[in-house]
């Protein structure tokens, strides 16, 4: 040996040559349904109080507009009522009494409640507080659905090239999908809410999204606007078509991913329902290597290549993995490489590599 077994390696290991040409294939990811967060609502408290009656007493309880949904103790509404007929009595400016009536909506009372006070006299110390839109209550404590970190796997289809046309791989490891759960609201009565404070938010169910999370490796090779299969993971009968609407990198849980969303109209599906979508991609021409004969060194990637009796570490500018193929950006038409990169590695060495150029 003139060198060191870090730098080249002696092998009687079979040597192959990168086949070349584009390649289509299909990902196959999982997702959810959610709430179109572009429809939502949100209800707050005018005023600072106490909560004296709580109609809501579960999140995606459903609402319709205007529906009583609590009602808040307020000694600053009190107040507001004894000035208007303060002013009422003392027969001062009508301008005053507007004023004084402006105020009294600002803090939440409608028009109606403010010709019964001025009517009877009599102070109303509750302030109801109304749903301002139709669909499904969630408190603004509470989490919505959401994807997790993909399950991809991807099938492939050839291009005449041999080898190239068959078998699927894994990607990710599986995580579960968060999906909402019809829990009690934390809020109750009898607990003090301050002027301002967001309640509660409403979503509105005639809109939906479908979420999908797949490997940020795909990210570049899929755009808004690419057409896409989806269906129920429970059941493939209800496959439907869309379109990429949002294409969004997700940091989450120490995971990085990527999330294709695609906008419902009057959906077919439910909120936490799972979803399988079929995602055509497309690479265009480049060379591939079985997966075998390449090595992943972390920041980097080798392959051993023939020079002269032996076997020398280079690095090469390496694509997604496909069906078992690597894509290799590198120029390698006329190099003859280890079918086996694994075997030749000393795992107390460091393997010492030199730059390729293309």
């Amino acid at each position: 040996m003139l060198q060191p077994s870090n730098e080249q390696v002696v092998s009687t290991l079979p040597l192959i040559k990168a086949d070349y040409g584009s390649r289509i294939f299909t990902e196959e990811v999982q997702g959810i349904i959610n709430y179109d967060t572009r429809n939502q609502n949100s209800v707050a408290s005018r005023v600072s109080g106490r909560i004296e009656r709580l109609l809501i007493k579960y999140n995606y309880q459903p609402v319709s507009k205007g529906q009583l949904i609590m009602q808040i103790y307020s000694p600053d509404l009190a107040a507001a009522q004894q000035e208007l007929l303060f002013l009422k009595r003392s027969e001062t400016d009508h301008t005053l009494i507007e004023k004084a009536k402006q105020r009294l909506m600002l803090l939440g009372m409608n028009a109606s409640g403010i010709n019964q006070l001025l009517k009877t006299g009599k102070v109303n110390y509750l302030i109801p507080i109304y749903s301002n839109a139709d669909g499904y209550i969630l408190e603004k404590t509470a989490a919505v659905a959401s994807v997790s970190a993909p399950t991809a796997t991807t099938s492939a289809s050839g291009d005449g090239m041999g080898g190239m046309d068959a078998g699927s791989s894994s990607a990710a490891p599986a995580t579960n999908p968060t999906t909402p759960v019809n829990s009690p609201v934390l809020l109750r009565e009898g607990q003090y809410v301050n002027a301002g404070q967001s309640l509660f938010t409403i979503y509105n169910g005639n809109k939906l999204i479908a979420e999908f999370a797949f490997k940020p490796a795909l990210a570049a090779l899929v755009k808004k606007g690419d057409k896409f299969a989806f269906y129920k993971t429970a059941d493939k009968s209800t496959i439907q078509t869309a379109a990429i609407g949002l294409i969004q990198p997700v940091f989450k849980d120490g995971e990085n991913f990527t999330i294709a969303r695609t906008y419902l109209n009057k959906p077919e599906f439910r909120v936490g329902e799972l979803l399988t979508a079929r995602i055509p991609v497309l690479l265009t021409a480049a060379w591939w290597l079985p997966e075998t004969a390449v090595l992943s060194m972390g920041n980097k990637t080798i392959i051993f290549k023939k020079e002269g009796n032996v076997l020398v570490p280079q690095t090469i500018d390496a694509g997604p993995t496909i069906a078992g193929m690597v894509q290799v950006k590198t120029d390698i038409s006329n190099w003859e490489v280890s079918k086996n990169a694994a075997y030749l590695v000393d795992s107390e060495s460091f393997i010492k590599t030199r730059l390729t150029k293309n």
